[in-house]
């Protein structure tokens, strides 16, 4: 059996999902599970460096007035700009280092 953190490293291989659609592939629920899902990713992050890897983030963006946020591993929850709470999540994948 994978761990948690294996299963993510698979499926951010495999393609590129939002933290909210990796807790549903994983099958987590409540509260506080997309914050375990960030926790994670900033931890496989700094595995990944030493695998030749690189986590590459897809910055969120604000559906309203297209305000991208600078790409790190959290999920914005208002838009600085015109105050909306509108936002596309940002989206995750690993490749590997050129």
């Amino acid at each position: 059996m994978m761990t948690r953190r294996a299963r993510i490293i698979k499926l951010l291989e495999e393609g590129d999902y939002a933290p909210s659609e990796l807790t549903l592939a994983l099958g987590l629920r409540g509260r506080g599970a997309k914050k375990t899902i960030l926790e994670d990713l900033r931890t496989i992050q700094g595995t990944l460096k030493r695998e030749g890897k690189v986590l590459l983030i897809k910055p969120a963006e604000c559906r309203k007035c297209g305000f991208v946020f600078k790409p790190e591993i959290k999920v914005p929850s208002r838009c600085p700009r015109c105050r909306s709470e509108w936002i596309e999540e940002p989206r995750f994948r690993i490749k590997p280092k050129l």
